[in-house]
């Protein structure tokens, strides 16, 4: 039995053949990037700059390099950091370095303006500016951040705005409207809201939207030069292979070539898959993004469901929010799925519908408590 996968994050379903690249003769030049850029690495990180809004950019093995050199530069200038309670780990990660070198780390609610400004109101220092961090999209609530609203924020203070957009770029993007609701370019929050300017800092991976795991970060030709400068993953690691940045560059034309299209497809299959949930009687979280959580499953019953899918031939993905122990059950749509294979789930998940009331009306028991044996 084949198995239908929901559990990629691959979300436009790029794949990128060897044979569609550029050939190489060699991985790496054996160099860090601060002596030596690999071929293409420029060219590819102002291509992904220009498409996000961002006047310059510059590629990184990940986010966890990425974030980490960017709060030991920013650590290095009078900052004190502001972080949304419902940020990425990655960029978490790269805030605790701040913290272990004695800098000043304050936590407010998620997606919540108010609690922000309240919170630099009460901690903002006159020697030093604000730093806001959040992640442009957030798959767990199904909701952008307030960048407009952060921003406005940011600059009443002379601070700097850090968005995380791993999860929108290359799927969210300009103009969005009900027959395109990704909207256009796959440029990302910046270009979704029209927020842009030389206070903020974009770091995103590839490796989801494009598909490439190397990671860009985006900013103002300065902040971008004073990045170079200080970064030490450039100076001690290794930078991206030349394999990987031919990647990024064939994502970049493909996205300019087919990606409104694929971005259509993607849209129609996670419609597709939310009409058929309603009418089976469920509901998912997510909107229009492609990382649709169902909801009221949670806790025990979502593993067994998780389970179930998995014997029936659908892998799902489980996972804990990191302010709620308890499991949720994900379903991530890509645009490779086709439209048998949604309607496959959602008939699988219909026979389960079915399950699950016998087991209720034979218990008084939780309808989900024990469905599966």
């Amino acid at each position: 039995m084949a198995m239908i996968n929901f559990t990629s994050a691959l979300y436009l379903g790029l794949h990128h053949p060897s044979q569609f690249l550029q050939p190489w003769q060699q991985l790496t030049l054996g160099v860090p990037a601060v002596l030596a850029e690999p071929p293409g690495a420029e060219e590819v990180a102002g291509k992904l700059a220009q498409l996000q809004g961002c006047e310059q950019g510059v590629l990184l093995p990940s986010t966890l390099h990425l974030f980490w050199d960017l709060f030991g530069m920013l650590h290095r200038q009078p900052a004190v950091l502001f972080l949304d309670e419902g940020a990425y780990a990655i960029a978490r990660w790269g805030a605790e370095q701040f913290r272990a070198k004695g800098g000043d780390i304050y936590i407010f609610r998620h997606h919540d303006p108010e609690a922000l400004l309240a919170q630099i109101k009460l901690h903002a220092q006159r020697k030093k500016y604000p730093v806001v961090i959040a992640d442009g999209f957030c798959p767990v609530c199904g909701h952008a951040a307030p960048v407009g609203d952060y921003l406005e924020i940011v600059r009443r203070f002379g601070g700097l705005l850090v968005l995380d957009d791993t999860q929108a770029l290359g799927i969210l993007g300009e103009s969005p409207a009900w027959h395109s609701p990704y909207g256009k370019g796959g440029g990302g929050m910046l270009r979704r809201g029209g927020n842009f300017g030389p206070d903020i800092v974009v770091g995103s991976s590839l490796a989801k939207g494009f598909g490439v795991p190397v990671a860009v970060l985006a900013s103002s030709n300065k902040l971008v030069k004073r990045f170079k400068t200080t970064s030490d993953t450039r100076v001690h690691g290794s930078p991206p292979s030349i394999a990987v940045i031919h990647a990024a560059a064939h994502a970049l034309k493909v996205n300019e070539f087919y990606g409104n299209v694929l971005r259509h497809r993607l849209a129609q299959r996670v419609a597709q898959f939310r009409k058929g949930l309603k009418a089976i009687g469920w509901d998912s979280s997510g909107g229009w993004f492609p990382v649709q959580i169902l909801r009221g499953i949670v806790g025990d019953a979502a593993v067994r469901m998780h389970q179930y899918l998995s014997r029936e031939g659908v892998q799902t993905v489980l996972s804990r929010p990191r302010n709620n122990g308890e499991a949720r059950l994900s379903f991530l749509i890509t645009a490779r799925h086709t439209i048998g294979e949604i309607d496959h789930c959602i008939d699988i998940l219909n026979t389960l519908t079915r399950i699950i009331s016998r087991a209720a009306n034979r218990s008084s028991k939780p309808a989900y408590s024990g469905f599966i044996k």
